[in-house]
């Protein structure tokens, strides 16, 4: 699929990725793999599109470089709920289960405008991270090809995904 166009990467804004945070175990190795193999698919002028700080830090770690804001390859930081455990940050709630599933079926789906437009009330009191960074998606009339699911799973309640979009345009 080279050279068909932009491609998107999509991972979690994960402090544990940082590199300051290494440590002798990794307590995210499995994600950290994932997200940077996903990465590395990226051509090396990558636009990072981040809500926060702490979002744009990630992904500077991950490809080791600042933001290219003329890059056509962008890397999106997001996340699912943070309450889907007992010891989750936001403690067990019952709606992040479902809430996390329609997410994940439209990071699958490359639905950019069903994720521009998640319910942001629930969004919030379930504590997602960087969902709103959609909406400056959606304005780009990205056409997502096809998919591929490089990771999902909730260590620690917290609902992560690492994907790959590759796009028409």
């Amino acid at each position: 699929m080279p050279g068909t166009g932009r491609r998107i990467v999509v991972v979690p804004p994960v402090p544990a990725l940082l590199e300051e945070y290494a440590s002798l175990e990794d307590p995210v190795a499995d994600l950290r793999s994932a997200c940077t193999a996903a990465v590395a698919w990226l051509d090396r002028r990558v636009r990072i599109v981040a809500a926060d700080d702490l979002g744009r830090r990630v992904g500077e770690s991950l490809t080791h470089r600042p933001s290219d804001d003329d890059a056509v390859d962008l890397l999106v930081l997001a996340n699912g709920t943070a309450c889907r455990s007992e010891k989750a940050p936001g403690h067990l709630d019952p709606r992040a289960a479902d809430f996390d599933a329609h997410l994940g079926e439209l990071l699958a789906t490359g639905d950019v405008a069903g994720l521009a437009h998640v319910d942001n009330d629930l969004a919030e009191s379930l504590l997602t991270s960087g969902l709103e960074v959609f909406r400056t998606l959606e304005a780009e009339a990205i056409e997502v090809q096809s998919v591929e699911i490089d990771h999902a799973e909730d260590p620690f309640g917290v609902m992560y995904w690492v994907v790959r979009w590759q796009c028409a345009s």
